[in-house]
């Protein structure tokens, strides 16, 4: 009802104007044999015939208003229907938390948000056009032909029930069908869209061919569930068909008997047989309905999972919604954290450090031991499961996500662009940035020179995700969108990787110069990006190891020296 409460005209308006291309349906089988029986046969003459033939086509006018209309109206709702439920599905995915994201393939998301939708369209638009039409044919053409002849209309007593025990057969059949084919199709999105992003890995380690074997498995398993929903389809219709014509065979043997006794008139014969034409159709009519409400719950129900998911993260009882954050003072106490609730293995464990306003901390430690985890914690991309995370002295869940994530700036380990321009990229740090910010966030990230080199400059259309700049480039892009939003919390999850060492300190060196203020957190693998850094954290195995500048670490913690130790060696042995 919420998307059928503000277009309710078009839901109201559409089932009557098919109303009225029922009635005329209905009425001019009724004419046409008062023509044969009375202006025929009867004798009436031409006057007679020429006045019903009149009222007969003004009804077909009226009948061709009803269906444009009731087709302009289905139009309408269902269209302004569907794209409202997809904006709040899209909507509510937008709300979504890594958590929650990791309930559903990216692929089926896709899916649920167009094929599924599309499926509910159809249904919406079919059921305006059809849901009154159908039982009102049904009902109008069975009074009128028990009408007609009472002791004739006995044959749809056997008809009837056998056409509506094929149509629970087939809707029964069709419903787990049509649900496998929603799920095969999400299934060959999430391979279709793996294989796009990924296209540069698969063809640098030449995998076409391995990739075409998994498009093709999934490709054939949509084909075969396809067909299966199809073959309910297939078989249906002629079903239906054949115990329409089988009626209709014994209306016309019963009905010529009853016509050759004289107890019947010729007109009263062909007005019958299209009534029960009319009735067999409107049967077929609710069995397309029915057959296509299956596949349409089967898609609101997939869509109903998406907009009933419980987040994972919300502000709802945040207690401070109003508070910004001001300093950029972290404080983790005690924290823990499982990305897999039932596992017994932690990411985090136990972890607890004091960050203040405006230093430099440098995370270092081996792949997989809770860095990247630890900092997504501070934006609140993740909840811990134990202890809390304060900011500004105020743990992060009392603060509305939009405060606490517009406070902290993130230069991810996965740089991502978006399709656009430079300057549209760039204007996410700062949507109100003038040209002459962004040029300066470019060139404290040293990026300004090269993106100058490009023949538009700051015009320069990104493909999606960037794929016409280089790693470097992209880093140093990300970096200067993070520069431009000022942030009091700035991360930077090895977001220098891809940078040589020069320029990578000449990036040090203008955070230090205008970003003084903020609190700066830099992930590295370098132990030549953290070394000048206020504090050093040491993890391992989700647990911190050692708190300190570099000489006291180098004095007292071994993980840390066997890092400078490994990779000091390694640079003399390459110089």
């Amino acid at each position: 009802m919420k998307y059928v409460r503000p277009y309710w005209p078009y839901f109201v308006f559409g089932p009557l104007c098919m109303i009225v291309e029922v009635v005329g349906e209905v009425v001019l089988p009724k004419l046409y044999a008062m023509i044969v029986n009375n202006g025929v046969e009867g004798g009436m003459g031409p006057g007679y015939i020429g006045w019903a033939m009149a009222f007969m086509i003004v009804t077909a006018l009226l009948m061709m208003a009803g269906g444009v209309g009731g087709a302009y109206f289905g139009a309408k709702a269902s269209v302004n229907f569907s794209a409202d439920l997809r904006r709040d599905i899209f909507a509510k995915v937008q709300s979504f938390s890594f958590a929650n994201i990791d309930h559903f393939q990216t692929g089926s998301l896709v899916t649920r948000m167009t094929n599924d939708v599309t499926q509910l369209q159809n249904f919406v638009n079919m059921l305006l056009r059809m849901a009154l039409r159908a039982p009102g044919m049904l009902i109008g053409a069975l009074i009128m032909a028990i009408s007609l002849n009472a002791r004739l209309a006995l044959v749809l007593a056997v008809s009837i029930p056998l056409m509506l025990l094929a149509l629970t057969f087939f809707i029964k059949k069709g419903f787990p069908r049509f649900k496998a084919m929603q799920t095969r199709i999400d299934a060959l999105n999430s391979t279709i869209e793996e294989n796009l992003t990924n296209v540069r890995v698969v063809k640098s380690f030449v995998r076409e061919d391995h990739e075409r074997g998994k498009f093709e498995t999934a490709n054939g398993n949509l084909k075969k569930a396809g067909l299966d929903a199809m073959n309910i389809m297939i078989f249906m219709q002629p079903a239906m068909m054949l115990m329409m014509n089988a009626t209709m065979l014994a209306v016309l043997y019963f009905g010529g008997v009853r016509v050759a006794n004289g107890t019947m008139p010729v007109g009263d014969l062909t007005a019958f047989v299209t009534y029960i034409t009319q009735i067999l159709m409107s049967l077929i009519m609710t069995t397309m309905l029915f057959m296509n409400s299956s596949r349409a719950m089967a898609s609101a129900r997939r869509i109903t999972e998406v907009l009933d998911e419980k987040l994972d993260l919300s502000d709802e009882s945040a207690a401070a919604k109003d508070k910004t954050v001001q300093q950029g003072d972290i404080e983790f106490r005690h924290v823990s954290f499982r990305y897999y609730k039932n596992s017994e293995g932690k990411v985090l464990d136990d972890v607890s450090f004091h960050i203040k306003p405006g230093q430099t901390v440098g995370i270092i430690g081996s792949t997989g031991c809770g860095k990247t985890t630890l900092v997504s914690m501070i934006p609140r991309l993740y909840d811990a499961d134990e202890g809390s995370v304060l900011v500004d002295g105020t743990d992060v869940r009392d603060y509305s996500l939009y405060n606490l994530r517009e406070g902290v700036g993130m230069v991810l380990q996965k740089n991502v662009l978006f399709s656009g321009s430079i300057e549209e990229n760039l204007r996410w740090g700062d949507e109100n940035a003038t040209e002459e910010q962004i040029r300066e966030a470019a060139q404290s990230a040293q990026a300004d020179a090269f993106v100058r080199s490009f023949t538009n400059g700051y015009d320069t259309e990104l493909g999606q995700g960037g794929v016409n700049v280089s790693g470097g480039q992209k880093q140093r892009l990300c970096i200067a969108r993070a520069l431009l939003k000022h942030p009091k919390i700035l991360i930077l999850d090895d977001s220098t990787s891809a940078v040589d060492t020069a320029t990578e300190a000449r990036i040090r060196e203008a955070f230090h110069n205008e970003l003084a203020d903020s609190t700066k957190l830099v992930i590295a693998q370098r132990i030549t990006s953290v070394m000048d850094a206020d504090q050093i954290i040491v993890m391992d195995d989700g647990r911190i190891t050692g708190i300190g500048t570099h000489d006291e670490l180098m004095k007292n913690n071994k993980e840390y020296q066997e890092i400078y130790d490994s990779q000091m060696s390694r640079k003399e042995e390459d110089a």
